[in-house]
């Protein structure tokens, strides 16, 4: 029997079945796909866009009360405490928290730092951070300070508030930023209001009533 026809039919159908697959072919990166060294990551997140700042007010409505009473307030994970103005609003996250009331804010979260930081490395490290994060960042001044908990510094900077969530509107915001340290810990305190209001007796009662427990 002569086997010739069947065995080149045979290798023609392996050839076609070869060359088609199971359907289109899968596309291959070349070499001009790979990443290269150079390149941005891929979960990068976008910029935002820099804001400007927005006028300050004349007759800011924003005046923390003389005679408003000032309540005890102790975070059990952080191990601190401090006076803040009785009425205002509380958020917390573990060693983070937060008073709020219409315009005005204190912050208050711990920080990496060991030993007092000092104006040189505030103005080195802690700057071009709050440049970056912060909306129309202005810095008004770095100065070291010391507290009846600890000492380090106290950077003071302008910034623009966020959106009111029914009108939109913004304020500009000055800010009181400390970063102290006591006992090896660091607790850094924000508090911020409008440009303009006279709040300096309650920020200094708030400041100096930090404490580390």
């Amino acid at each position: 029997m002569n086997l010739r026809p069947i065995t080149a039919t045979l290798l023609l159908a392996a050839g076609l079945t070869a060359c088609s697959g199971s359907g289109t072919p899968t596309a291959q990166p070349s070499a001009t796909d790979a990443p290269s060294a150079t390149s941005s990551p891929v979960t990068a997140a976008p910029t935002t866009p820099p804001q400007k700042p927005v006028p300050a007010e004349s007759n800011p409505p924003g005046d923390i009360p003389d005679n408003l009473a000032f309540v005890d307030y102790a975070n059990a994970s952080g191990h601190y405490s401090f006076k803040h103005p009785e009425g205002w609003a509380e958020v917390e996250h573990g060693t983070v928290v937060t008073f709020t009331d219409k315009l005005n804010g204190v912050f208050v979260q711990l920080g990496p730092d060991t030993q007092p930081p000092t104006v040189q490395q505030a103005n080195q490290r802690d700057v071009p951070r709050l440049r970056q994060s912060q909306p129309a960042f202005e810095l008004r001044k770095v100065t070291a300070v010391t507290l009846p908990s600890g000492s380090g510094v106290r950077i003071v900077y302008r910034r623009n508030s966020a959106p009111d969530a029914v009108t939109g509107r913004q304020y500009r915001d000055e800010v009181e930023r400390y970063e102290i340290v006591g006992h090896g810990r660091e607790v850094i305190m924000e508090l911020y209001g409008p440009v303009g209001a006279d709040n300096v007796d309650a920020y200094r009662t708030m400041s100096r009533s930090l404490t580390f427990s």
